[in-house]
């Protein structure tokens, strides 16, 4: 049986700031990102199987992806919490907002890396991860793929 590409969509809304970086992005800002998903595996082979002929159900998919990235990060600010962001966050989330404090830059790049671990350990055994493009804008995004990894 032939290996099969499916490739979802997600979108969210995050802030962050870049410490230390010398542009616009040092400031608190937002993005509506965008999330494809791309999985790759052979179609359910058993005829028996609810999912019979399929990959991995996109509803499936969804629920994974909703769970572990969009209502987590949706309408949150990320920082680096090995930065003095770290003081902004505890401030923030003192006066009730949704905060977010990972330990690294929170690029498109970083992001990318991040979400690809978080949707790599809950898909089927079946599927493997192929591929995460993350829009930041409507003209930059970060892609990850399975083939560039060591």
């Amino acid at each position: 049986m032939s290996n099969i590409r499916l490739t979802k969509k997600f979108s969210f809304e995050t802030g962050h700031a870049l410490y230390g970086y010398d542009g616009k992005c040092k400031n608190l800002h937002g993005h509506s990102y965008k999330l494809h998903v791309t999985v790759i595996g052979k179609p359910i082979s058993d005829a028996t199987n609810p999912k019979y002929g399929m990959v991995v159900d996109f509803g499936d998919l969804k629920k994974i992806v909703k769970e572990y990235i969009e209502d987590v990060f949706d309408h949150t600010m990320v920082f680096n919490k090995n930065t003095p962001h770290s003081e902004l966050a505890r401030i923030l989330k003192e006066q009730g907002h949704d905060i977010i404090e990972v330990d690294y830059q929170p690029t498109s790049e970083m992001m990318v890396i991040h979400f690809a671990e978080i949707i790599k350990a809950h898909l089927p055994k079946n599927v493997k991860l192929h591929s995460l493009k993350l829009y930041e804008t409507a003209t930059s995004y970060a892609e990850w793929f399975a083939s560039d990894q060591d």
